[in-house]
């Protein structure tokens, strides 16, 4: 939408807030007269939603009661919760989820197909465009999350800054020039740290920015390596600090400072999450803006459950562990430039980018999405 053309990306000229939208042409005549019994068809779907919840909170809770006997605790937890989130998963209509495992090499002799094999305490790095993916995530792995808790931003960061837009694309195959128009640039906000939630949190927060260091908290925010070393799953890592709508990379915070690649101290498994396209009949899985006045993303499920779409498709791509920055033959040189301050972010950006054939946008992070939640709410 024109009023929005200032938040597109100056140098690949996307906009990767907004929710993806189907072309435009006329809605058939059997959508127009599915139309009013959409309402109806979602809250029966939405009832049957409830069945995966219970689930995952009747796991959560024999898992506290199994807390004296943490091998037992864990194997229920993760029965449960690979039941609970799977059936989710179908609910939503996503029966099957195909997931390739790519080489990034060329030529390489055959042999036995690489596998994902996470462990405790090492790291998935993800694009992040919706809460669904992150039903995969517990589904496959179990895994731990953590959320960013970044700085208060302070009153000069609240407001615009013009920026020139850099012609042509910064990744990403084809040369073409793009113009665009002027993007409203936000200064970069630290992380300070983390806080582990559970998968409902983090669902819950899916679309909203980093958290904020709240006042008289007992603990300080943790160190992802503090995380790591306590973890008895692998921890997923999402840079991008927020969800975009799945056409884009978002520029990564700085979540990794300091960790040299290769990476000796953790493997690091990368993945790559794809949406199709929305259409008439199936609106976008994509889930970029939050809930507001509801908890969030009930607005996002009842939408794609009162849809007459019954069978959907997301793509996985994982990158093969021989060709991840913990692999000691990975050539850093290939995706640093000199005087990278997060190597093993910007290592993680350019390989989800081309795992996923995205373009990363040059300067719209998550304080840039921050600051447009801010325009959209007064403009939508």
């Amino acid at each position: 939408m024109e009023k929005f053309s200032t938040w597109r990306d100056p140098g690949t000229g996307i906009q990767p807030f907004l929710t993806p939208v189907p072309p435009a042409q006329g809605s058939s005549a059997l959508l127009k007269v599915y139309a009013p019994f959409g309402y109806v068809v979602g809250a029966v779907r939405t009832v049957f939603f409830i069945t995966p919840l219970a689930l995952y909170v009747v796991g959560q809770i024999v898992g506290l009661l199994l807390t004296p006997v943490p091998p037992i605790r864990r194997a229920v937890s993760n029965l449960f919760t690979a039941i609970s989130t799977r059936l989710a998963l179908a609910l939503l209509g996503l029966l099957w989820i195909p997931v390739e495992v790519v080489t990034r090499r060329k030529g390489r002799s055959a042999g036995p197909p690489e596998t994902w094999n996470p462990r405790p305490g090492d790291v998935i790095v993800s694009n992040w465009c919706s809460w669904i993916e992150l039903l995969y995530l517990a589904f496959r792995w179990n895994p731990i999350f953590i959320l960013p808790i970044a700085e208060e931003p302070s009153s000069t960061d609240s407001r615009p800054t013009s920026s020139q837009s850099t012609p042509g694309r910064r990744t990403g195959t084809g040369s073409a020039a793009i113009s665009t128009p002027t993007s409203n640039s936000r200064p970069r906000v630290p992380i300070l740290g983390w806080k582990q939630v559970s998968l409902l949190e983090m669902i819950s927060h899916s679309g909203h920015g980093p958290l904020s260091p709240r006042k008289g908290d007992a603990a300080p925010p943790m160190s992802l390596e503090q995380i790591r070393e306590k973890a008895d799953r692998p921890v997923v890592v999402l840079p991008e600090c927020t969800t975009s709508n799945g056409r884009a990379v978002l520029r990564f915070a700085d979540v990794f400072t300091n960790v040299p690649v290769p990476v000796k101290a953790f493997q690091v498994f990368v993945m790559c999450v794809r949406y199709d396209p929305p259409t008439a009949a199936d609106p976008s899985l994509s889930h970029s803006i939050p809930s507001s006045g509801i908890p969030n993303p009930i607005s996002h499920l009842f939408t794609l459950l009162s849809s007459p779409a019954i069978l959907r498709t997301m793509s996985i791509r994982l990158l093969a562990p021989s060709d991840s920055p913990s692999s000691q033959s990975f050539v850093a040189s290939d995706f640093l430039s000199p005087g990278a301050k997060d190597q093993l972010g910007e290592a993680c950006a350019q390989l989800i980018a081309q795992l996923g054939k995205f373009k990363r946008t040059t300067i719209l992070g998550w304080e840039e999405k921050m600051a447009f939640f801010e325009f959209y709410r007064q403009k939508a």
